[in-house]
């Protein structure tokens, strides 16, 4: 999302609404991991409680799509490939966290333009944390 950053208009982050936005979409995607069936799998990859979980995600993408660095400035660079390699993560994992993050933009009535770009990034970045067949 680094390149839309520096072409004129808003940023992502912006579009989102900002920190409240931003944060609001996490907890949706987490609430909506929690709740269906569907997304067990990427569940149990995760600690019983979501909130550390709620709080990285929401660092992470706040710089990801062009607002606050909160991430590297809490933790230091993201190195997402390498934190996520103790988890297996093939299609079936890489498609749910993708699904999950449909449905809770989605609900979060997330303007289609912007939740196509979205989801174009996300599935770049989630295929990129694929380690396994």
């Amino acid at each position: 999302m680094t390149e839309q950053a520096a072409t004129p208009g808003p940023t992502p982050y912006e579009s989102l609404g900002g920190e409240t936005g931003v944060r609001s979409l996490v907890d949706r995607f987490y609430d909506v991991m929690d709740l269906e069936p569907a997304y067990a799998g990427i569940r149990s990859m995760h600690p019983p409680s979501l909130d550390g979980s709620r709080d990285k995600l929401f660092w992470f993408l706040s710089g990801w799509l062009g607002g606050p660095p909160i991430y590297a400035e809490k933790i230091g660079h993201p190195m997402l490939r390498a934190r996520h390699l103790p988890f297996p993560i093939g299609v079936d994992e890489r498609d749910q966290w993708l699904k999950c993050m449909s449905q809770a933009m989605d609900e979060e009535g997330i303007e289609p333009a912007l939740q196509r770009s979205l989801s174009e990034a996300f599935l770049g970045t989630a295929d990129w944390m694929r380690n396994k067949a």
